[in-house]
């Protein structure tokens, strides 16, 4: 049986979450509200509107606190007045084309906000595990056709890519350097991550729900880039099982940790958009309109063995399933539905699914 986070590990656990207004951080957030850790959420102001932070009423389930992870003084306080024994820094610029149009910006939030977070948990005597969650992106991607592993090169040739390969840099010195005896920090590389709740610009779910809701045809750039796709629940487990075992043995389960799905079940634009177009009926459409003159990869895929194998760790549900309860998440908002309960009904559906596994 796969396992799931324990109720019993998170129950009254404090945790410091940077990142939580955003969709990664706000499923993540309300994950641990439903296992019964007390969190204090740091971040900006939702990114977008509409925003899953709001959909859920996520401020009732947490302790949030608007700030900026450039702020490095009022990210200290904020931390050192949680008392975290958990620090999950997931506050990020995630967005591969706004870095692009403002990259000093990113790389203030992606690689000061990281060196920010790490040197205000210098000061919390009681935090002993730390998260950094990162991106696929951080390595050096020659499109060899071969999956990455935690071993392979860093590195990036445009300013996304590049701010998160360093802030990876920024944890390992931080870990190798200033880490207590009994502390352990570790680094994630996650997937393309999809799933309800995200109104990102430029990003495919997003792009196509807004598309087929205003009866537009979605434009595609790349339909033959292909990524490793996975719903935002699998990222938040592998998360939540690795901090779980980073605190119980923290020398054992140190450093990256890649998650991402199968090479098998990496897949072209054009796939996930064919099932998108089929999940949402209506006579949805797509169309290849070409780039756009900015450079982008056309083959990213990640060997997630360590996570398997240590962490019994593996994707759930398959590319279809992600993707049919991302429209329905949706769907479901788009119609009035009480969001927190129907989040709730699909993190036990994906429970069951794990556990069946």
């Amino acid at each position: 049986m796969a396992p799931l986070p324990d109720p019993s590990f998170w129950r009254g656990k404090r945790v410091f979450l940077t990142g939580h207004s955003g969709f990664v951080g706000g499923w993540t957030g309300y994950w641990l509200s439903e296992l019964g850790a007390k969190v204090t959420g740091f971040a900006l102001p939702p990114p977008s509107n509409p925003h899953f932070f709001g959909h859920v009423k996520l401020h009732q389930r947490l302790h949030s606190i608007e700030g900026d992870v450039r702020d490095a003084p009022h990210l200290e306080r904020a931390m050192r007045a949680a008392d975290p024994e958990i620090l999950l820094h997931l506050a990020a610029q995630p967005i591969v084309r706004e870095a692009y149009k403002n990259p000093v910006d990113s790389f203030a939030t992606n690689v000061m906000g990281t060196a920010h977070a790490l040197e205000a948990a210098r000061g919390c005597a009681n935090l002993r595990t730390t998260i950094v969650f990162t991106t696929d992106k951080v390595y050096r991607n020659r499109e060899t056709g071969q999956a990455y592993l935690e071993s392979d090169e860093l590195g990036g040739d445009e300013p996304y890519s590049a701010s998160k390969s360093a802030s990876e840099l920024v944890a390992e010195a931080y870990a190798n350097r200033y880490l207590k005896d009994d502390a352990g920090l570790a680094t994630i590389r996650a997937g393309n991550i999809i799933g309800g709740g995200d109104w990102a610009a430029d990003r495919l779910v997003p792009d196509a729900v807004r598309a087929f809701g205003q009866g537009r045809v979605l434009e595609i750039r790349r339909p033959d880039a292909v990524r490793p796709w996975q719903h935002v629940l699998e990222a938040a487990r592998g998360l939540l099982l690795l901090t779980e075992r980073l605190n119980q043995t923290p020398k054992d389960f140190h450093g990256a940790w890649n998650l991402g799905p199968s090479q098998a079940s990496a897949a072209p634009v054009r796939r996930v958009v064919e099932i998108l177009v089929k999940a949402w009926g209506n006579n949805a459409a797509w169309a290849n309109t070409g780039g756009d003159g900015i450079p982008e990869a056309g083959l990213l895929m990640l060997n997630s063995a360590k996570a398997a194998a240590r962490l019994n760790w593996a994707n759930a549900w398959s590319l279809e399933e992600a993707l049919e309860q991302s429209i329905a998440w949706y769907r479901a908002a788009n119609d009035g539905q009480d969001m927190a309960a129907f989040t709730s009904a699909q993190i036990a559906a994906y429970a069951a699914k794990v556990s069946a596994a």
